[in-house]
């Protein structure tokens, strides 16, 4: 046997080595996706099949219906999806043109020596349990508010046609409008964090090109940084809407757990996650603690929906960029 011949055979005995691991990573990835996949058919066969009492008692009424009296034994999910719904949308309202406007000051506006601390606090802002969003919202905040801010609003937007609905009532601190606010201030981190590192992968050379020709800062953000990130930055606002939807501990501080809808978003009101919080360990009786259930369920139907028309909405942006 030739020296060359023995060349051959290592690199052959080499390359199949690496071809068995190649196909083992492959395998183990693939296990790892299937798993994921699983979990999840897992929580939804668990949650349905939790829901049939409450379903057979109700049928489809349940998702139409607002009343919620344990004693009576008669339950809807109405007044929690509103208050889901109502509470996520207010949190992204206010959430995203913060998150937007820090992650620009970070990216584009602050001098170097300022951006990593800040970036540092923003970031540790996440970290916070959000026990303590709720705490700090109950005992701090929403006295504050309901002192402060609450009769503003209700005097002066108040009379307005049509909206000045939404802030009549009285100044009582706590409800869907202030659990809206911890909301924003709890996505914020996640929001800014991710649009900052987004505005950082754009080349520089595209930013350099668009101020060596006169741009502003406003011109070179809306004609260079949205264009090339945009699919990213509604990715980071989608994060954030995902977690709106199912916070639980620091909404059911602030919320006023009410079951009711009202057009003012100063009166108290419930979640699907606050709902489920106060009320799983008091469930007695099979349709009770079938509905509680079957608001879990619900909740997990509204936010795949919610992530699965984001995806869908990611896809066409990239589609009409490639066209």
């Amino acid at each position: 046997m030739t020296a060359l011949d023995t060349t051959n055979g290592t690199l052959s005995q080499g390359f199949r080595t690496q071809q068995i691991a190649d196909r083992a990573f492959r395998g183990l990835t693939f296990l790892c996706a299937v798993i994921v996949l699983l979990t999840l058919g897992a929580i939804l066969v668990a949650l349905a099949w939790g829901s049939l009492p409450a379903f057979r008692a109700f049928h489809f009424d349940f998702f139409t219906r607002s009343v919620w009296n344990p004693v009576t034994v008669q339950f809807g999910a109405v007044a929690a999806i509103y208050g889901t719904l109502t509470t996520s949308a207010i949190a992204i309202l206010i959430g995203v043109p913060v998150s937007f406007g820090i992650a620009l000051f970070l990216s584009e506006l602050a001098p170097l020596w300022l951006r990593r601390p800040i970036g540092t606090a923003i970031e540790l802002l996440a970290a916070v349990p959000s026990i303590i969003y709720g705490m700090w919202g109950l005992f701090v905040f929403a006295p504050f508010f309901a002192r402060h801010y609450q009769p503003w609003m209700s005097a002066h937007l108040g009379p307005i046609p049509v909206i000045g609905q939404l802030f009549q009532g009285p100044p009582l601190g706590i409800g869907i409008f202030t659990a809206g606010l911890i909301l924003a201030i709890m996505i914020v981190p996640f929001i800014s964090s991710v649009i900052r590192d987004v505005f950082q992968t754009v080349p520089a050379v595209m930013r350099e090109s668009a101020y060596s020709i006169g741009c502003s800062t406003w011109e070179v953000v809306w004609n260079i940084l949205l264009p090339y990130t945009r699919t990213s930055i509604i990715g980071a606002i989608m994060l954030g809407l995902g977690r709106a939807l199912g916070e639980t501990m620091a909404v059911t501080f602030v919320i006023g757990n009410a079951h009711k809808i009202s057009a003012s978003l100063f009166t108290p009101g419930a979640t699907i996650s606050s709902t489920i919080a106060n009320e799983f360990t008091e469930a007695v009786g099979d349709v009770y603690y079938s509905s509680l259930i079957a608001l879990g369920l619900t909740l997990f139907i509204v936010t795949m929906t919610v992530l699965t028309l984001a995806k869908l909405m990611l896809l066409r942006l990239e589609l009409r960029l490639r066209g």
